[in-house]
């Protein structure tokens, strides 16, 4: 459906009309999103933060610096999510041996559970952008990527 016929408006040029259409879309993928995680007890930044442990898991522990240079949103926090993480038994902290200031992180194998539990999550992920074919995915890369530059 048109932008302008879902939120029932008009706007200052194409500039505007993109950049609102933007915003509005990727509400709403979120909110489906969130909706899927929330099913598993996790947010998005705990998500975000599992996924990076597994994925970097043959240089485990990581520091709470190169789990956060990797995150989605860069204003997290990231300690306070590992702590709550720490908490459900997801991930193992300790301090770390050269500066006892940092915490080094790694992924339980009960987190690495619940990711594997989660392979639906991702794929209703990749479902989010179904009516995308595979070349229209790639040039909304490359387009998002544009805009960021």
């Amino acid at each position: 459906m048109r932008i302008e016929d879902e939120l029932k408006g008009r706007f200052r040029n194409e500039y505007h009309k993109g950049l609102i259409n933007l915003n509005y879309t990727v509400k709403q993928l979120i909110y489906d999103f969130h909706q899927s995680l929330k099913k598993h007890g996790l947010t998005e930044s705990q998500y975000n933060i599992l996924k990076i442990l597994r994925g970097f898991r043959s240089e485990a522990p990581l520091s709470i610096g190169f789990i956060k240079e990797r995150m989605l949103d860069k204003n997290s926090d990231v300690s306070r999510i590992v702590d709550k993480l720490y908490a459900s038994g997801l991930v193992n902290r300790q301090e770390n041996h050269a500066d006892r200031r940092q915490k080094d992180v790694d992924i339980t194998k009960s987190g690495l559970k619940l990711l594997e539990n989660m392979d639906g999550c991702e794929k209703t992920i990749d479902n989010l952008l179904r009516n995308l074919s595979l070349k229209e995915v790639r040039e909304l890369n490359k387009l998002l990527d544009k805009i960021r530059e």
